[in-house]
């Protein structure tokens, strides 16, 4: 048994991870699902939130367990195929930091104006500036925690702006676990899915395990995921409020009427700690994953950490001070990462049933792994689609979706392959 002084510090540790994947992408996402689509998609963040809880203990197990992050893993494991695949999933998650980076100074800077009279370019470097000197000063444990306090602080001005808006209990309640796909929602589905699952959380949580027992880790990291859907649901359901079309203004609008002049004060408030939060998570998120994936290559330094951090940070410090909309940018990176779920899903499956890697009592059960094998399926078929969509943007002739059943036969053979090769773990 843990204490509860153990159990509220080590939520505030893993509050980190509710601060990394709760940015102006989220809030953009999030808002917009609602202003479209009302409580309909919420759903889907009750899917994501159970799969962020159990992938994330899973990484999260596989570090303590073996002292080796899931980068490490792939690196060891697939040998020289490993170094190019490690590569390739760096290149694509620090194109999906860099993109969030750029939202996340925007985001915030936005927010911060809504608040304080100040010129754009000042804004955005008063979010930039604290993120550089706390990431240069490297104590992440400490950073962790700033974070944390600030969710919390983030989590109230969006709760309570939903709590006053319109939608019953059973608007809220018939959302989120009846599932729902209107028209022209499936980009927005797997943005939601995408935004609250990210993957580059798996590699940090390297970082933030690490010293923990697995008690700990499941104390603190279950809570805290769910503070983060709480949050984002709470968006959806300030989305909803929206008339007309959707932009940051517009839901400041709809809260100042709705509440009065704290109305847009809360909304800005939360724009900018999501955005100034995020901010610092994203550069070190992709700081850990190069150092997860690439740290045992020759040739690889210490310094090199601190040089990505700076450049996904420079990256969005650009956008902000050049004022580039970031909203179209912003859920293109969380249908990409979207994409990535299932391959980055199928690793850690694997690595969490390698007896040579795990000790017996580390491992998965059954119920784990059916669990993993669900989240694999699930984010496999809204991958093929959008993947579909994407090509149908190049060769218009083979239509706008892929025929439901090549998806769903393309998805239970993966499943299924993916199941026996566990099963032979």
């Amino acid at each position: 048994m843990i204490s509860f002084r153990q159990g509220f510090g080590s939520v505030l540790l893993w509050s980190v991870i509710s601060a990394a994947f709760i940015g102006p992408g989220t809030v953009t996402t999030a808002a917009q699902a609602g202003a479209s689509f009302g409580f309909q998609l919420m759903w889907a963040l009750t899917f994501s939130i159970a799969a962020a809880i159990v992938l994330q203990e899973a990484a999260a197990r596989i570090t303590i367990a073996s002292g080796k992050s899931l980068g490490e893993i792939i690196a060891l494991r697939y040998a020289e195929r490993g170094r190019a695949l490690c590569v390739a999933l760096f290149a694509a998650v620090a194109f999906g930091c860099a993109a969030y980076e750029a939202g996340n100074i925007v985001g915030a800077a936005a927010g911060l104006r809504s608040l304080v009279p100040v010129a754009r370019p000042v804004a955005a470097l008063c979010v930039a500036f604290p993120a550089a000197l706390l990431l240069w000063s490297g104590r992440h444990a400490l950073i962790a925690r700033i974070l944390g306090v600030a969710v919390f602080l983030m989590g109230f001005a969006f709760i309570y702006s939903a709590i006053t808006g319109p939608g019953s209990a059973g608007d809220w309640l018939k959302g989120a676990v009846v599932p729902s796909v209107p028209a022209g929602s499936l980009l927005i589905i797997t943005g939601l899915i995408g935004t609250t699952i990210v993957p580059y959380n798996l590699f940090l949580a390297a970082g933030i395990g690490k010293g923990q027992s697995v008690a700990e880790m499941r104390a603190g990291l279950a809570p805290a995921i769910l503070i983060g859907g709480l949050i984002s649901m709470a968006i959806v359901a300030v989305g909803a409020g929206v008339v007309g079309e959707f932009s940051y203004a517009a839901v400041a609008d709809t809260l100042r009427n709705r509440l009065g002049p704290s109305g847009s004060v809360l909304f800005g408030f939360g724009l900018f700690a999501a955005g100034a939060t995020s901010a610092i998570t994203a550069p070190l998120a992709a700081a850990m994953t190069a150092q997860s994936l690439l740290g045992n290559r020759a040739g690889w330094k210490p310094a090199h950490f601190r040089w990505v951090w700076v450049l996904v940070l420079g990256i969005g410090l650009v956008f902000g001070l050049l004022n580039v909309k970031p909203i179209p940018a912003i859920i293109l990176a969380q249908a990409i990462n979207g994409l990535l779920l299932p391959l980055v899903t199928a690793f850690v499956l694997l690595a969490v049933n390698d007896r040579k890697l795990l000790p017996a009592e580390y491992a998965n059960g059954l119920t784990a792994n059916v669990l993993l094998l669900l989240v694999f399926a699930v984010t496999c078929f809204l991958g093929l689609q959008n993947l579909w969509k994407s090509v149908s943007g190049v060769l218009p002739n083979i239509g706008a979706q892929m025929p439901w059943w090549v998806q769903t036969g393309i998805t239970v053979a993966l499943t299924l392959l993916l199941g026996r090769r566990v099963g032979r773990r």
